[in-house]
């Protein structure tokens, strides 16, 4: 049986297994013989296979507006790193070897950071929602998921929620990553980029897409646990449809558990 009971740790353990997991991960990037893409082209792929675009605000309980602002500054930082990044077949990318650390001194602000189930400032913070559109987008190409976390706790109810519960993707420089192989025999192109009100993104590849996805969760319930708190669980399936709009296959892709760190069952009203 799953159990979601919060762990408590000490600032010290938590402080020690940072550095040993940001260590780890510097190493694995060295000598994990893993061939990571880092050429660009900023002449677009031909053909779209999939685009999504997400608000860069939201009205959210208990948060300060100034953190969203501050989270636009640091996608402005991080989108160029990412932009027209080409994954060729046998690469893996990888989000954090492209963006690096996020620091004050590069010009990275205060945004929200999600922590143990509550929010806080943190340095850089926002990104979260860069990796969460790259994940969405990859879920409806042929590429495949070689690293993804999911978000421990369930922090917000589902205020104009339109993707499935647990379809993003949470980072933590540098140890939890989202990580992109291309295991197919043609490149594929990454396009993100900020208008005044959106972050967008699409995926190019040069030879026209000959199968489509649509992402749907399965298996969605709300369920008490024994220690008080309230949980969340689903399942992330895609059905693959040909060029005929025959479906061909249907496919799982992940599943998820999280704590809901509000009252399920009550109606949300935005501030």
């Amino acid at each position: 049986m799953l159990n979601l009971e919060p762990k408590k740790r000490s600032k010290i353990r938590v402080f020690i297994g940072k550095k040993y997991y940001s260590l780890r991960r510097r190493l694995y990037w060295m000598f994990g013989k893993i061939n990571f893409a880092k050429e660009k082209d900023s002449k677009p792929y031909t053909h779209e296979y999939f685009s999504h675009r997400t608000p860069l605000l939201r009205q959210l309980k208990d948060v300060d507006m100034y953190l969203q602002y501050n989270k636009i500054t640091n996608l402005k930082l991080a989108v160029p790193k990412i932009n027209d990044i080409i994954i060729k077949p046998g690469e893996t990318f990888s989000y954090w070897k492209l963006i690096g650390k996020p620091t004050r001194r590069k010009g990275y602000k205060d945004g929200m950071i999600l922590f143990s189930g509550t929010f806080k400032p943190g340095i850089g913070g926002g990104l979260c929602q860069l990796s969460n559109l790259i994940y969405w987008m990859v879920i409806h190409t042929p590429l495949t998921v070689a690293e993804r976390y999911r978000h421990s706790y369930d922090v917000f109810p589902d205020s104009s929620r339109t993707q499935p519960f647990g379809s993003g993707a949470t980072c933590v420089y540098n140890y939890r990553d989202l990580m992109i192989r291309n295991d197919t025999s043609q490149p594929y192109q990454l396009k993100v980029w900020l208008t005044d009100s959106e972050l967008c993104g699409s995926i190019r590849v040069n030879s026209k897409p000959c199968e489509f996805y649509k992402v749907y969760e399965k298996e969605h319930f709300m369920n008490k646990e024994l220690f008080g708190k309230y949980s969340r669980h689903n399942v992330i399936f895609r059905k693959v449809y040909n060029i005929h709009n025959k479906m061909m296959a249907d496919e799982y892709v992940t599943e998820n558990h999280a704590l809901m760190m509000y009252e399920p069952f009550l109606e949300y009203k935005q501030q």
